[in-house]
């Protein structure tokens, strides 16, 4: 039995790939919305916080109140010097995943001539699920690009997921008239109005043995299948997922999607094969991941109440044994151009990784035991840290100018000796790290005109902090509402930063 299997077992008393109920037997929508929470209702997002959580923070929060009204200069510096020696332990792992990233790409290559070797009889049947929502503007422009995959019809099911109340899009995909590897189907309107519920509902209705998702602004390398399916025949089984690279076509249009791409260029060329060499569970892309079908059943499917169900997905894979690696090919996508839809996105990314920390985090004895120590402690640096440090940021940068500008009393009671200097050095050398690490990166995909936007990165984190406020403030009030994303308002292709070649 492997460790999936067991894990499984430990979960929901039965084995890998237990008996869920058909369509049959029970709606093929409510199945997409339910199914992970019947399963394994622990590791659902139906409920932002367990019975134990909230108590543990009304426990916190009394505990805070009390304190700070009975000495409130004792409990601010025990809350600075709790934050500072955080700060510091994230600076200590975010060098140690530096280091890691300097080393050679933990990718997986296959040739163009690998991929086109294998006879078409031999290929692996693979569902694409493509799930749109009010996009008439864009969705011909995606099933161009989804029929352009390089992949043999008889052996390819192309899923086009659309609300059915969506009639402007419905509408728009029937008139560019799609192939016979195309299939329209209409998911009936109901709660939660989410991506991932939409994919569960396609994946009911498929038949393929390697799942992969794309977003309709997507512009997928065309032989994207063919190397997923060759890598996943020389790979063992427990590699569930294949991550492949996502770059922008509009890198260039202006400075938000300039700080845009260069992030994206650093995470997929360094980082995330660093954090696989790690041993850290993968917070995977929302699109371009290449998954085992019989794995995806076995963890539940995605989560229809988690809105970076990707990230969810990885850290679930990873749970049950499975591993992720990244593969070496590429798709475009359009870099978010405007401020505001752009703050609409990343704040929905980070509510997504605080709910996925929430839940992941119910058990952490558990968590512990299934992700081991590795796993456990980068989990916690990079799902959660992630959105909380954007949110706490903008305190520490508030602080630092008052004493710059005026070295106000109140930063003086708050740093004395002990924990100014501590907090110095992690001041200078995190902000250091996240310019220097940027920088490498984008020199390693050797786009480097974007390097110019690096100088600028601290505009950049602003934003980050007010996407995190209003992730905060989502969360309480409507903690699976999806925010729309707009496509459709990127540059031509030319100023992108460039597509791996077929």
């Amino acid at each position: 039995m492997t460790l999936s299997e067991r894990s499984m077992q430990d979960w929901v008393g039965s084995p890998l790939n237990p008996q869920m109920p058909s369509p049959g037997e029970e709606s093929r929508l409510d199945l997409s919305a339910n199914q992970l929470h019947r399963l394994v209702p622990e590791m659902s997002a139906l409920h932002t916080l367990s019975t134990q959580q909230v108590v543990v923070l009304l426990a916190l929060a009394a505990a805070l109140a009390l304190g700070f009204a009975i000495n409130p200069l004792s409990v601010a510096l025990a809350l600075n010097a709790l934050l500072t020696l955080i700060y510091i332990a994230i600076l200590a792992y975010n060098l140690i995943w530096f280091k890691k990233s300097l080393e050679p790409p933990a990718v997986i290559s296959v040739s163009d001539e690998e991929a086109r070797s294998i006879p078409d009889e031999y290929l692996p049947t693979y569902t694409v699920l493509v799930a749109a929502y009010h996009e008439a503007e864009v969705i011909s422009d995606t099933i161009a690009a989804v029929q352009s995959l390089d992949y043999p019809p008889s052996r390819l099911e192309i899923k086009l997921l659309l609300e059915s109340d969506d009639a402007a899009t419905v509408a728009a995909a029937f008139t560019a008239q799609p192939g016979p590897t195309i299939e329209i189907v209409l998911v009936p309107p109901a709660q939660p109005r989410t991506k991932p519920k939409a994919c569960n509902y396609g994946l009911l209705g498929s038949t393929g043995e390697l799942v992969t998702i794309f977003d309709v602004e997507d512009r997928p390398e065309s032989l994207q299948l063919r190397r997923a399916a060759a890598a996943f025949r020389r790979l063992d089984p427990s590699i569930a997922c294949l991550q492949a690279k996502l770059y922008f076509h509009n890198a260039g249009q202006n400075l938000i999607t300039r700080w845009f791409s260069a992030e994206y260029a650093t995470w997929f060329a360094s980082m995330l094969p660093a954090l696989v060499g790690l041993k850290a569970p993968i917070p995977l892309g929302g699109t371009s991941m290449h998954i085992r079908r019989w794995c995806l059943d076995s963890v539940g499917g995605w989560d229809a109440n988690n809105v970076t169900e990707d990230a969810d997905l990885g850290v679930r894979l990873h749970r049950f044994g499975f591993r992720t690696l990244v593969l070496d090919s590429v798709t475009l996508e359009e870099a978010n151009s405007d401020f505001i839809n752009w703050v609409k996105q990343r704040s929905r990314w980070y509510k997504g990784y605080l709910q996925t920390w929430l839940v992941h985090m119910r058990n952490p004895r558990r968590l512990w035991r299934d992700l081991g120590p590795a796993g456990f402690v980068g989990f916690q640096f990079v799902v959660g840290a992630t959105p909380i440090l954007s949110l706490v940021n903008p305190v520490f940068w508030i602080l630092t100018l008052m004493w710059v500008l005026g070295h106000s009393d109140i930063v003086k009671l708050l740093y004395p000796p002990w924990l100014y200097y501590p907090a110095i050095a992690s001041l200078v050398l995190g902000n250091f790290l996240v310019i220097y690490r940027t920088a490498i990166g984008i020199r390693s995909t050797a786009h480097t005109g974007l390097i110019g936007a690096v100088c600028f990165l601290p505009a950049y984190w602003l934003m980050m902090a007010l996407a995190a406020v209003k992730a905060f403030g989502q969360l309480l009030m409507a903690p699976r509402y999806w925010e729309k994303t707009a496509h459709g308002l990127g540059s031509q292709p030319s100023e992108g930063i460039g597509h791996a070649a077929d």
